[in-house]
């Protein structure tokens, strides 16, 4: 099975379990892996052949732009149903990162794959 990747999709969102973080939009990043066949696409050069990681960015931009969970837990687990399900896509490994510069680390990051390669 060959991957579709996208890497260091960032979208600003309401994430957090501390009241500060309720107040204010923070920028989470996500790094995605799709399982995908992309031999068809390869023959015939066309889009309609190919998992459309475009729309799958858009798809996902929206969705966490209008989230307003309290786990990054949460809000990966969304993410993974959407590719999975909307996208038909069989499996999905996400790592979703949350900087946490004032807690003293650059981030904080949740690794989930579902679904069977």
């Amino acid at each position: 099975m060959d991957l579709v990747l996208i890497e260091g999709l960032k979208v600003r969102t309401v994430i957090g379990i501390y009241d500060w973080e309720r107040e204010i939009r923070q920028t989470v990043r996500l790094d995605i892996e799709m399982a995908w066949d992309i031999s068809k696409a390869g023959k015939t050069d066309n889009i309609e052949d190919t998992l459309d990681y475009f729309a799958v960015s858009q798809r996902l931009i929206q969705h966490v732009e209008a989230s307003d969970f309290a786990l990054v837990e949460t809000l990966v687990e969304s993410c993974a149903t959407i590719v999975r399900k909307e996208f038909l896509v069989p499996w999905v490994r996400i790592k979703l990162s949350k900087p946490l510069k004032n807690l003293g680390m650059d981030c904080a990051a949740i690794v989930i794959e579902r679904g069977q390669k």
